[in-house]
């Protein structure tokens, strides 16, 4: 009687420490996204603040600049810290400052509170950011070992940028059809939020502490001498794709109102969400290209749909207005990604998060001083004069930086 025998390979044991960290790699992408989005839920309730209170748009952009002032004070003096504290304490504190400001953005509608609320805000998102995208890449290492740390990367950035457009696609949504838009969009973050930070308590730390701790110090911000001008060129690549992020997220609203004469919040919501999510979208597709084919082609995108959003401004086209949009917010994406990835490659990995802090910087300056100008612009000019020289001058900075980049690259 003939047996055949079968050579059956086991399959491999996934371990109790590796299922965890997988868990816990979802937990704190999910958790990374909850907190983006919490930061851009209040665009679309601009507008309301404004009827409400009677601010005027530069007014908006002042509460917007003191999120962005709240995130570079963080990026310098704790984004660092995780790397001795640990990951998930970290990005609790995180969690529990965006609990805070859910709280005080609950209390009032005074600019005061908005600014302590959008500031606080601010040093949540500057705290969580790094620290976040840190504990995914040694999560996934320990879930997954061997698969290198593109899969991390790739979530990481959706949960950041893709947080970032579901933020103001929620809040658009909620104060058009729930009751108390001014509440109840908060109401229902502070709830995820809570969730969330029970979620978190549970992944496991990937950083072990120093039996002796360093004296405490800011995050260093440095780039070497020899590297200067291409860090230079990556550095106003970053300031004006953010620039274009901080005229979407702060202002888009008034122009949607004064220009297009469109009150609806969820439409004020759907513009911003487009941006993001056409960045986030470009950053995935685009992250095989090289940076000089990222930033030419971004440069491209983001010129040509700002031109195009002029267009559908002045001819009062809703649907030309959206396609400028995503257009410019896929041009954004790349151009950003390209700022990262040539600055990141400036210094060896021992100086890299000094070369990438003083980058994250620059792009926040750019998501602060522009909008503040154009804020300023908006007491003395019509709207669309505002926009079309916005348009200009950004259009004029990214040509110039791609330029730039092109001869230092």
């Amino acid at each position: 009687m003939n047996t055949t025998t079968l050579d059956v390979t086991p399959a491999p044991v996934v371990t109790s420490p590796a299922r965890r960290h997988a868990a816990g790699y979802w937990v704190v992408a999910l958790a990374f996204l909850t907190v983006m989005a919490f930061a851009t839920v209040p665009t679309p309730l601009y507008a309301i603040y404004q009827q409400e209170a009677g601010f005027a748009p530069v007014v908006v952009t002042v509460v917007f600049a003191a999120f962005a002032v709240g995130v570079m004070v963080s990026l310098l003096l704790a984004g660092h810290l995780s790397d001795t504290l640990g990951r998930r304490p970290l990005i609790l504190l995180s969690i529990g400052l965006e609990v805070v400001s859910a709280l005080v953005f609950l209390t009032s509608t005074s600019l005061p509170v908005l600014l302590v609320a959008r500031l606080v805000c601010g040093i949540g998102i500057g705290t969580l950011t790094a620290t976040a995208t840190a504990h995914l890449g040694e999560l996934r290492a320990v879930a997954a070992p061997g698969a290198g740390p593109r899969h991390a990367a790739t979530v990481a950035g959706l949960a950041n940028i893709g947080g970032l457009a579901l933020g103001p696609l929620a809040g658009g949504l909620l104060a058009e059809l729930a009751p108390a838009p001014l509440h109840t969009p908060y109401l229902v973050f502070l709830v995820l939020l809570l969730v969330a930070a029970a979620a978190v308590a549970t992944v496991p730390e990937t950083v072990a502490r120093p039996e002796v701790r360093a004296p405490y110090h800011p995050q260093r911000v440095a780039v070497p001498i020899a590297e200067r001008p291409a860090f230079r060129a990556a550095g106003a690549s970053a300031f004006t794709a953010f620039a274009v992020f901080g005229m979407f997220t702060a202002l888009a609203p008034t122009f949607l109102v004064t220009v297009l004469h469109r009150t609806d919040h969820l439409l004020a919501g759907t513009v911003t969400f487009a941006v993001f999510a056409a960045a986030a979208a470009a950053q995935v597709l685009g992250g095989g290209w090289t940076p000089r084919r990222q930033v030419v082609a971004g440069a491209t995108a983001l010129v040509a749909g700002l031109v195009v959003v002029v267009v559908g401004a002045v001819a009062a086209l809703l649907g030309v207005f959206l396609l400028g949009a995503v257009v410019a917010g896929t041009g954004v994406g790349l151009v950003f990604r390209s700022a990262v990835v040539r600055a990141g490659a400036l210094a060896p990995a021992d100086q890299r998060g000094e070369v990438l802090a003083a980058l994250f910087l620059t792009a926040y300056a750019g998501l602060t001083v522009p909008v503040l100008l154009t804020g300023v612009a908006l007491l003395f000019l019509d709207p669309v004069t505002v926009l079309v020289g916005f348009v200009v001058v950004t259009s004029a900075a990214v040509l110039a930086s791609t330029a730039r980049s092109l001869r230092v690259s």
